[in-house]
C-alpha cells in the first residue's frame, strides 16, 4: 500500500515531544509518511525531519532578528520538500510565529491545515484567531476552556486534553535519585529548570546562579539544574562559572529531579505544567529581552503569566517575570517554600486542583483518532 505523505511540524522542546507521539500513534491507525520539522524527538519517532526545530527555535523580537538567515534557510528547505512530496494534510503544533505563516503557504497549495495544540491567542494577540478560521480546517486544544474561544471564532475544534498527563511520571524515589547524584537526602533538594531555549539561559541563568549563591552562603542547600530536551549539561555549565563545581546537573532526569525534590524554581512554560502533575511546590520565573517585554506588555490580555495560575484563575504559585525576576525575590520566595511545611502542603492542594482541569488520560489517542479519520476521508485530488 502507498503511504500518504503527511506533513508534521513542531518548533519547540515540547511541541517536538507531542509530535513525535502523535506520530507514533498515526502509524499504528494509518499509512502515513510523516516529514516536516522537528527535533530529536520527533527524529526518534520515524519522522523525516527535514528541517531541525533547533535552528528556528526563537522567542521575541531581538532573538528572531539576529536568527533571520537561518530561519530564511530552514523555510526553503521546507517549502522546497513540501512541493517535492506533495501532502494534502499539514499537522502544524503551537508555534504559531512560524506555522501562521507556513499555513497560508499551504492552504495556497490545497493543503488542509489541522492545528494539533492550538496557540494561546485567549491569552495575547486574540484577533489572530481570526486566521486560524481562515486557514486550518481543525484545532485540536489541550486547554478546556480554550475550545469555547476557538469555536466561538467559528473554528472547528475538540478539546483533547493534556498531553503531559500520561506523560509525567517520577520512576524513581527521592533516595534512589540522591544516590544516583551523590545527593544528601538529608539536605534540601531544589530543582531548578531554566528553560528550554539557549536564549532562555542567557536570560535567566545569571539571576538563578546569583540566588544559588546567597541561599548556599546561609543555609546548606542542594541545588539540581536540569537540561531541558535539546539542551546539554554543557550549554548549563557554560553559564555557571566558579559555582559550578558546588552545583549539579542533570540530562534526561527532569521528572526523577523532580519527584524527588522540595521545592523548584521553573522558567514559565511546559514545565510549570509537569511540576503541578507531580505536585511540586514551585517558584515560576521568566525574563525577555528589554524591547521584547515592551512588545509583550502591549499584546497579553491575562492576569497571570504562568499556566498553572492561569488555570486556577489565582495566583497559587509565585510569579517573578520580567523586572521583578530578581535574585533577592528568588531567594525570598525559595526560602519562604523551603522553611514552612504548611506553605508547601498548600501549594500542593491548590495544584492538585490544577491537575484535575488537564482532563482524563489519553489525549494523544484522541487526537490520534480525529486525524486518522481525517486521512481517510480526504478528498481525492
Amino acid at each position: 500500500m502507498t503511504r500518504i505523505p503527511v506533513l508534521i511540524s513542531a518548533g519547540e522542546a515540547s511541541g517536538d515531544m507531542y509530535a513525535a507521539r502523535l506520530a507514533l500513534a498515526l502509524r499504528r491507525r494509518t499509512e502515513v509518511d510523516l516529514f516536516g520539522m522537528g527535533g530529536p524527538r520527533m527524529r526518534e519517532a520515524g519522522v523525516d525531519t527535514v528541517v531541525d526545530a533547533a535552528d528556528v527555535g526563537v522567542l521575541g523580537v531581538v532573538e528572531i532578528v539576529r536568527k533571520l538567515p537561518a530561519l530564511r534557510r530552514a523555510w526553503k528547505r521546507l517549502i522546497s520538500e513540501i512541493e517535492r512530496r506533495g501532502p494534502r494534510l499539514a499537522i502544524l503544533t503551537d508555534f504559531p510565529a512560524f506555522h501562521l505563516r507556513l499555513s497560508r503557504v499551504l492552504r495556497r497549495k490545497h493543503v488542509r491545515n489541522i492545528y494539533f495544540v492550538c496557540p494561546q491567542f485567549w491569552a495575547w494577540r486574540p484577533w489572530r484567531v481570526r486566521l486560524v478560521k481562515r486557514r486550518f480546517v481543525r484545532g485540536l486544544c489541550i486547554f478546556p476552556f480554550e475550545e469555547d474561544f476557538y469555536r466561538k471564532a467559528g473554528v472547528q475544534t475538540d478539546w483533547i486534553g493534556h498531553p503531559l498527563v500520561d506523560a509525567v511520571r517520577a520512576p524513581a524515589n527521592r533516595e534512589t535519585f540522591a544516590a544516583r547524584y551523590g545527593l544528601d537526602t538529608m539536605l534540601a533538594i531544589v530543582a531548578v529548570l531554566p528553560g528550554s531555549r539557549p536564549s532562555e539561559l542567557a536570560h535567566h541563568m545569571p539571576q538563578l546562579m546569583a540566588a544559588v549563591a546567597q541561599m548556599n552562603s546561609t543555609t546548606k542547600r542542594q541545588f539540581v539544574f536540569a537540561a531541558a530536551p535539546g539542551l546539554t549539561q554543557a550549554q548549563l555549565k557554560a553559564h555557571m562559572a566558579g559555582l559550578a563545581p558546588a552545583i549539579t546537573t542533570v540530562e534526561n532526569a527532569t521528572y526523577e529531579l523532580l519527584g524527588a525534590a522540595q521545592v523548584a524554581i521553573v522558567s514559565s512554560g511546559t514545565a510549570t505544567i509537569e511540576a503541578a502533575l507531580l505536585g511540586v511546590p514551585m517558584v515560576v520565573v521568566y525574563r525577555v529581552a528589554p524591547f521584547t517585554a515592551w512588545v509583550v506588555r502591549h499584546l497579553v490580555h491575562t492576569r497571570f503569566f504562568a499556566m498553572v495560575n492561569v488555570l486556577a484563575g489565582k495566583e497559587i504559585v509565585p510569579e517573578l517575570i520580567q523586572d521583578a525576576f530578581t535574585t533577592e525575590r528568588v531567594v525570598r520566595e525559595t526560602e519562604r517554600l523551603l522553611a514552612s511545611a504548611e506553605a508547601r502542603e498548600t501549594m500542593r492542594r491548590e495544584l492538585a486542583g490544577v491537575r484535575e482541569k488537564l482532563g482524563p488520560p489519553g489525549a494523544i489517542e484522541r487526537a490520534a483518532d480525529i486525524i486518522a479519520e481525517m486521512i481517510r476521508n480526504q478528498p481525492v485530488t
